[in-house]
């Protein structure tokens, strides 16, 4: 009786399944051994042919070094080494010289291969010096192969490399032998493993289905149902425990009664608006804040569908029907022309066994965080777009250098002094482009001093005269005579003078031309124009050239690296001058713009 007393308990039934967990284990082990297996014997293979090509290619340094002045009498006895000494089942071994040309072949059937070049990626980093070179591959016949390539070293110097293909068939043969005994155990342990489930269920489940019915009972309400219980096993101390919560669980409602409430009172009077749906997307509830957000009384909405209230389209329902946890961006507008950008979050009410029954949608206003990221990605644009030209020039002087001019010492000193010219302007256009970020709000200054015209304009000219060479663009500079100075912050209309030739080589062919002018415009003004000879802007797009992120063709802007911003930071830097800025463009006949700035008061002319 002690015995049958003892099997009846949670605890031997637990033991019996640690058992079968054991037995699960010793399969996991041999699992492991298997692995273990396989990958000794796959080192040991490798290990194999390295040693055997890293024999080989000291047996072979010689004859392939004096193999250029005594003539094929070297690749013959080497020819009998690789036969002889080195013949391998399933293996073919390749003796190839420096240029990767095979010499010697142990593989008759592969005679033509001899004076080809073996272009496989392990023999180019043999020929390279690299002696750790090996790969798996398989053949046309579904069979791995193990290569292995060795360099051939004498006296330091690659001569060559030594080319080992074996295959892996027969190591592969004993690995399937060993699975299928591996696998054999295995099934023969779940057919145990079942059988003694089949037991151990059955005596687990009685009381549990007792325990099933009554808790049934308490989820449809009926608080008075007493748990039997069984002994004073694991099971009666089960029942009993059932029995306890059951009486908690009466308490546990009225408490919540309590919370409901407080929840509401809550939901009412926090930040952010909150809306629950049926399952059909009807609005069933929404608080003050979300009505405040909307522009409506929170009652006059109940009943009607959230993806009308929103604004959704079809796609967007769709996403937010699917039950997933979903975020959306939204704009709301309503009386007043008042407009909110709110964050909706859309998060499904599941219930057991019944699905979705709802959806909570929780709305924030992000207006103003909104426009901030807005400020933040235009002026992070804005620093891309002016740090390429600077960057694109430093970059084609040091090729410059790179390929010679770094020989002739005068050029190179130029062209030295140009990149550290460039590189200083970058650091001085990051300041500036903070600055610039400033003006849409007026609170930048304007450094105007005293420009001399020519000089600035021989300047951008200079810069970009290695671009224009290697496009094939000419370059003219053209200042009417007696021109006076130009009130001016240097830095900035060289930034747009630059955003302005960038675009003119961007879209002008080889052979045309850009033309960089300047002369005296009515009302003490400077007018300075860039013209190109390039493909031009079609005149619907004319008006809106410099609206920020504008492109006349989005494929071609930004395949030539174009963000859009160049012409508008341009116009913004002319504004805050004082000045105005237009263009000209017929399409493929070039494009010409043209902005004006306040002249100085006698500071002398430009020379």
């Amino acid at each position: 009786m002690k015995w049958i007393s003892f099997f009846r308990t949670i605890q031997a039934k637990l033991i019996i399944i640690y058992v079968l967990l054991i037995l699960i284990a010793m399969q996991l082990i041999g699992v492991y051994f298997v692995s273990a297996m396989k990958n000794s014997l796959t080192r040991n293979f490798t290990q194999d042919l390295q040693e055997r090509a890293e024999l080989l290619s000291v047996l072979a340094a010689e004859k392939l070094e004096s193999t250029a002045d005594t003539g094929e009498n070297n690749v013959e006895s080497l020819g009998a080494i690789v036969t002889n000494l080195f013949n391998m089942d399933g293996a073919e071994i390749q003796v190839l010289d420096a240029s990767g040309k095979v010499l010697i072949t142990s593989n008759q059937s592969h005679a033509d291969y001899v004076g080809r070049k073996n272009t496989q990626t392990v023999v180019s980093r043999a020929l390279q010096g690299s002696k750790d070179n090996e790969e798996y591959v398989i053949d046309e016949d579904n069979i791995r192969k193990k290569v292995v390539a060795k360099p051939v070293l004498n006296k330091g110097k690659i001569v060559g490399a030594v080319y080992i293909v074996a295959s892996m068939k027969e190591l592969y043969t004993t690995m399937g032998r060993v699975n299928n005994i591996f696998i054999s155990g295995i099934l023969l342990a779940l057919g145990l493993t079942a059988v003694l489930g089949v037991i151990l269920a059955h005596t687990i489940t009685h009381p549990i289905k007792e325990m099933t019915k009554h808790a049934t009972a308490v989820a449809e309400g009926n608080f008075d149902q007493k748990m039997p219980v069984f002994g004073n096993d694991e099971i009666g101390q089960l029942s009993e425990a059932f029995n306890y919560m059951t009486t908690r669980l009466r308490e546990a409602l009225l408490v919540n009664e309590e919370e409901k409430e407080k929840l509401a009172s809550i939901l009412t009077n926090m930040s952010d608006g909150v809306i629950a749906t049926d399952e059909a997307g009807r609005i069933i509830l929404m608080n003050r804040r979300a009505g405040a957000i909307l522009g409506v009384d929170e009652d006059e909405l109940s009943g009607s569908g959230i993806a009308e209230v929103l604004g959704l389209s079809e796609e967007q329902t769709q996403t937010f029907t699917e039950g997933t946890y979903v975020t959306m961006l939204l704009q709301i507008g309503h009386e007043a022309e008042l407009s909110y950008m709110i964050r909706v979050t859309f998060t499904p009410i599941h219930r057991r066994e019944f699905g979705i029954t709802g959806t909570i949608a929780v709305l924030q206003d992000v207006t103003e965080q909104e426009k901030l990221e807005a400020s933040r990605r235009e002026f992070v644009a804005n620093v891309s777009h002016e740090l390429r030209t600077p960057l694109t020039t430093i970059k084609s002087y040091t090729e410059a250098l790179d390929d010679g001019a770094l020989d002739d010492p005068p050029l190179a000193s130029r062209f030295v002094g140009v990149i550290q010219n460039e590189t200083g302007r970058m650091i001085r256009l990051v300041t500036d482009l903070l600055h610039l970020s400033r003006l849409d709000n007026k609170e930048a200054l304007i450094r105007k001093q005293p420009s001399d015209v020519l000089e600035m304009l021989e300047d951008v000219a200079d810069r970009f005269a290695f671009q224009m060479q290697q496009k094939d663009i000419r370059s003219e500079v053209k200042v009417e005579a007696g021109l006076r100075k130009a009130l001016c912050d240097r830095d900035q209309i060289d930034q747009v003078l630059d955003n302005l030739v960038s675009n003119a080589m961007k879209y002008t062919q080889p052979g045309g031309s850009i033309a960089m002018g300047a002369a005296e415009a009515p009302g003490n003004l400077l007018a300075i124009s860039v013209q190109d000879t390039g493909i031009g802007i079609p005149k619907k797009d004319l008006d809106r050239i410099f609206e920020r992120f504008y492109r006349v063709d989005k494929a071609r802007s930004r395949s030539m690296g174009g963000t859009g911003l160049g012409l508008s930071i341009a116009r913004e830097i002319v504004l805050a001058h004082g000045g105005t800025i237009s263009i000209q463009s017929e399409l493929g006949q070039g494009t010409k713009v043209t902005f004006t700035l306040p002249l100085a008061e006698d500071e002398g002319v430009a020379t």
